[in-house]
């Protein structure tokens, strides 16, 4: 029975190609592992890779990339638009086929554990793999950054999971953890006002009362001068893309401002493309499995 795990690690790096081919290459060198997609933002600073395995190519490749970021990634040289706490930021495992979400547990906490033991990189375990509640949300682990993660650290309540309750000096903080996907969205704004990017995701994340399902943050995209509203969906069959794009729409309109675009960040599930399509083109008793051809040909 062949068991698929899916790997989403974020890295600090989004503007040295040599250091985002070099991690690529990693992934590519790794048996049983197979890279589907990495994209880089500058603004952001940040790239963003997918690949999927077996659980010990998955863990292998995983430690590997970590490695190599801690060696060619430098946090005190670090900035960028998004928020950040390690050269290897968060690696999230996504259970894919015939492995349970417990198993991508044990997955998550045999990476940190070697993450800490090898390389001397603190890990905080989130979401599914949390330790505590006030865990579970990475914004809350990264919160602060890679600049207050010495302070934060000497909290007893934010000692790491594994590790050394100190960033390492120059990788500082990974967070590891299972969830179940994600759709990494953003919607681009025609202002430069970013006060007004974050009113929006105020009123658009769970957190503070919007969408139960949607983590957001306002951002400055320096290279287009334009705001951004930056998202996570974490469970997109109940807020739909659709549904996000239209509220960040009404919100907008009341500061005159309008969408000039999104982006899809990595891969996103084809029933949440499908969805959107469906909600647009106004089609009436749409059929996902009998309607859409490639659904026949697999």
């Amino acid at each position: 029975m062949t068991k698929i795990v899916k790997c989403i690690p974020n890295f600090s790096v989004g503007r040295d190609e040599s250091v985002i081919e070099g991690l690529a290459a990693i992934v590519r060198g790794v048996a049983g592992c197979t890279l589907l997609d990495y994209s880089a933002d500058a603004s952001h600073n940040r790239s963003v890779f997918t690949f999927v395995g077996s659980p010990e190519g998955v863990i292998d490749a995983a430690v590997a990339l970590a490695s190599y970021a801690a060696a060619n990634i430098d946090m005190t040289k670090h900035s960028g638009e998004h928020p950040r706490m390690g050269a290897t930021d968060v690696i999230p495992f996504v259970p894919v086929k015939n492995v349970t979400m417990d198993e991508a547990v044990e997955i998550s906490q045999k990476v940190g554990e070697r993450i800490a033991t090898e390389l001397g990189i603190p890990v905080f375990l989130y979401e599914e793999s949390a330790t505590a509640d006030r865990r579970r949300n990475l914004a809350a682990v990264r919160r602060g950054e890679f600049e207050g993660m010495a302070e934060k650290m000497q909290k007893a309540i934010w000692q790491p999971d594994f590790g050394e309750a100190a960033p390492h000096p120059t990788a500082g903080v990974t967070a590891v953890g299972a969830r179940q996907p994600l759709i990494a969205f953003n919607v681009n704004l025609s202002t430069n006002n970013v006060e007004i990017a974050n009113n929006i995701a105020k009123a658009l994340r769970g957190s503070t009362g919007g969408l139960k399902y949607v983590k957001g943050i306002g951002l400055y995209i320096e290279e287009r001068d334009m705001a951004q509203v930056s998202m996570n969906l974490v469970n997109y069959p109940v807020n739909a893309l659709y549904r996000v794009v239209e509220m960040i729409r009404f919100e907008a309109a009341r500061y005159g401002v309008s969408i000039i675009g999104t982006e899809l960040i990595g891969l996103a599930p084809a029933k949440a493309l499908i969805d959107s399509a469906e909600y647009y083109l106004q089609i009436e008793n749409f059929d996902f499995d009998k309607q859409v051809l490639e659904n026949h040909l697999l």
